[in-house]
């Protein structure tokens, strides 16, 4: 594939099983980046659908020049599509985010005087600081124990990991091309918990790292008590490469 080096800003958007959903999110970010006075491009990265996601994302590829689909036949998992997706990226900048479009790309709004005038290397997107909100649309049992659960995982991981980080999971996170290539090479979570082990590697590499408020609408998904599970193992893993000085 082709890099263009003039690009100002990349997206990519990993995406698994997401035929229902991927082609609103796709231009919801489009129509936004039609406005801004820069250059752009738009990577979905295709985790080995089972459904028609891939063949809702080429019908967009013909009227969306910006727009290019890598399309994996095989799962990699979320946080190998992302490594790839940011490794094959060409912008300045390079954001991911969710195929659910549970945080606006208008959102970046708010981060380009952090990474641009204040010289951050990586800004994430967080609802568990002052001004960050989160609509939920589970209601029940399953809206307590995911609330329960996404409490005291997110209270664990600071523990373990990064204290001063209050929400490391938010698929929001926008890097410099620099941080980019220095940190996703070194990335080894494949899954749910990459995301802890790519802020862990941005503070070992002495990366500025900045949370900030997002508003996140959180409409019913695939993470399911497995998950949480998943991500325990995970963060162990990524504390255990941490003690043996893996990620330096």
């Amino acid at each position: 594939m082709m890099r263009d080096t003039h690009l100002h800003l990349s997206i990519i958007i990993p995406a698994y099983n997401e035929e229902k959903r991927i082609a609103d999110t796709i231009l919801d970010v489009s129509r936004y980046l039609n406005k801004q006075n820069y250059s752009s491009e738009i990577f979905v990265v295709n985790d080995g659908s089972k459904d028609k996601t891939a063949e809702a994302i080429r019908e967009l590829e013909a009227i969306i020049p910006r727009l290019k689909l890598i399309d994996n036949e095989k799962n990699k998992g979320k946080g190998g599509v992302v490594k790839q997706g940011m490794l094959l990226a060409s912008g300045e900048y390079r954001l991911f985010m969710d195929a659910d479009n549970a945080i606006k790309i208008t959102e970046i709004e708010n981060f380009w005087p952090y990474i641009k005038e204040q010289k951050y290397d990586v800004v994430i997107g967080s609802i568990e600081i002052k001004g960050g909100r989160a609509k939920e649309e589970y209601t029940g049992f399953s809206k307590i124990y995911r609330n329960v659960l996404g409490k005291l995982s997110k209270y664990l991981v600071r523990v373990l990991t990064i204290w001063e980080i209050h929400d490391t999971q938010r698929a929001f996170k926008l890097f410099t091309a620099e941080s980019a290539e220095k940190i996703f090479p070194r990335q080894t979570i494949m899954r749910w918990g990459f995301d802890i082990e790519v802020l862990i590697i941005a503070k070992k590499l002495g990366y500025k790292i900045k949370e900030l408020p997002v508003q996140w609408e959180n409409p019913p998904g695939k993470v399911t008590f497995a998950n949480y599970l998943r991500t325990l193992m995970e963060l162990l893993q990524i504390k255990f490469n941490s003690l043996r000085g893996k990620y330096k």
